[in-house]
């Protein structure tokens, strides 16, 4: 079959790319000019340049084909200009939506994420039924992701969109290259640079299962739904202790409120924006998000897909493992 698939030049992308190839597909992907692609050396794919704003090369990259998948996302806890992020999470999806309309694709898969969805205030592990609200999304990323996710919905129910949608919680792994804000923590954690720490949690997942959990979702789910695709719930303090023992670093003992740690972060983002820095170290939207345990169940996609995930600890062991062979860890 031949799949269109975007964002195969980052983190989850690129996982799902391998098991696409692995399954024999020919697979288009689709890359900016400025794309790193060290994540596609080596792989038997076709790259074809285009952009999710520009709609005539979406038009183009999704000729021939049957399937989409489309995984691109602007992904970053803090940024700078909200409208950048509005325009490829939303306004992208919209666009390569409407050209696989036009183009008569048979199956999608949109990957959004459990940042999309609600989460129980008794911190008991929330589903795809759980509800949710615009107002409840806490920073540019998440409010991105649910309103591009209603979107979807949206041309499924107006316009016979043929999709299933995965929602991703927090992927560990290799071919971080950004690295990923998940993968940003590890590598901190890794070189002994996490004094302390915020009482929070979160659902962890094995970046390859999460690219199995694509596969199984094109094969086995069903259009409209939406499907979990998740791993282990553990609080940061936890993951921290995990990622000790593996590095064989101290693990930081020091739990600090988020009330104090506020301060610091509105600081932190004055600082960058004054010096025109990249990212904080700490951000308003991360210490609020941290209020709440973000914990999830994949039972659905368990059950209906065969989805499964393997634990935490493999995952940290990949990822940090990455991260010290190509030199993050220096």
């Amino acid at each position: 079959m031949k799949v269109l698939l975007t964002g195969a030049t980052g983190f989850v992308g690129s996982a799902v790319l391998r098991q696409l190839i692995d399954r024999g597909d020919d697979v288009r992907v689709l890359a900016r000019k400025t794309s790193d692609r060290r994540n596609l050396i080596g792989l038997n794919c076709e790259i074809v340049t285009g952009d999710l704003l520009d709609q005539p090369s979406l038009t183009e990259a999704l000729q021939g084909c049957q399937a989409l998948f489309h995984v691109a996302a602007d992904y970053r806890i803090w940024v700078r200009h909200p409208a950048e992020m509005t325009k490829t999470n939303i306004t992208g999806t919209i666009n390569i939506m409407a050209a696989a309309l036009s183009a008569g694709i048979e199956k999608v898969i949109y990957t959004s994420s459990v940042a999309a969805l609600g989460i129980n205030a008794d911190e008991t592990p929330a589903d795809e039924s759980t509800p949710s609200s615009y107002d409840s999304m806490i920073g540019a990323y998440k409010r991105s992701k649910f309103l591009a996710e209603q979107e979807v919905h949206r041309l499924i129910n107006e316009q016979a969109l043929p999709a299933i949608i995965v929602n991703p919680s927090a992927p560990l792994g290799p071919r971080d290259i950004k690295p990923t804000p998940t993968g940003r923590l590890i590598v901190q954690a890794a070189k002994g640079e996490m004094p302390a720490y915020v009482d929070t949690g979160l659902n962890f997942v094995h970046v390859d299962d999460v690219a199995r959990g694509h596969i199984l979702a094109f094969e086995k789910g069903l259009v409209g739904e939406r499907y979990i695709l998740g791993g282990e719930n553990l609080s940061l303090k936890s993951l921290l202790e995990c990622v000790a023992e593996i590095t064989g670093k101290p693990a930081p003992k020091i739990c600090i409120p988020h009330n104090l740690v506020l301060p610091i972060a509105r600081l932190a983002e004055a600082w960058t924006i004054l010096t025109n820095g990249s990212e904080p170290f700490a951000t308003v939207d991360g210490v609020n998000m941290a209020k709440k345990k973000m914990y999830f169940t994949s039972a659905k996609a368990e059950r209906e897909l065969g989805y499964t995930h393997r634990p935490v600890t493999d995952a940290l062991g990949d990822a940090i493992k990455w991260f010290g062979d190509n030199g993050y860890l220096d």
